[in-house]
């Protein structure tokens, strides 16, 4: 089985609620199990900011013999279910699933950039990351929370927390 870290955000339509389905979809497919996840939280655009704000998570999953590629397909079909267009970079979206991990694969094809490039910088994955994996070793050898401590950017406001997720989902 192999580990998979997984960032999820919306902001079109009811960004909350889809993240909340998408995290069901996810756990529901049968190549992968759910292991952990964070709480939601809101962030600004990264992109243009003539958009609205974002809801972002992150979640944990074991996945059944799935490759890194096999498994970035497998979130693809799942944005395109969930009604994604991609119609501008960093633009809106009803959802974007972006592989941030898998096991210790690092790849620079154009296709399937592991880690993703953004890891290091972003607080919409960091600080979800940081909930409920602190101490997970990055490829750049610091852990989350060290990573997570060079950011200056302001903290993310919670918008539906971890538990009440986990109990969704159950």
């Amino acid at each position: 089985m192999s580990n998979a870290y997984i960032a999820l955000g919306a902001n079109l339509g009811d960004p909350a609620q889809q993240l909340k389905q998408a995290l069901a979809r996810l756990s529901h497919t049968d190549e992968l199990r759910l292991l952990d996840l964070s709480s939601l939280y809101h962030s600004r655009p990264m992109g243009p900011q003539d958009q609205p704000d974002y809801v972002n998570a992150v979640c944990q999953v074991a996945c059944n013999t799935r490759s890194a590629a096999q498994l970035l397909a497998l979130l693809h079909q799942v944005e395109d279910e969930f009604g994604r267009q991609r119609i501008r970079h960093w633009g809106e979206r009803t959802l974007d699933l972006d592989l941030l991990l898998f096991d210790d694969i690092r790849s620079d094809d154009e296709a399937l950039k592991l880690p993703h490039p953004g890891i290091y910088e972003r607080r919409f994955v960091l600080q979800p990351l940081a909930e409920f994996a602190p101490q997970l070793e990055l490829p750049n050898n610091h852990t989350v929370s060290q990573q997570l401590a060079t950011l200056t950017d302001e903290p993310l406001a919670v918008l539906c927390s971890r538990s009440e997720l986990m109990t969704l989902l159950s």
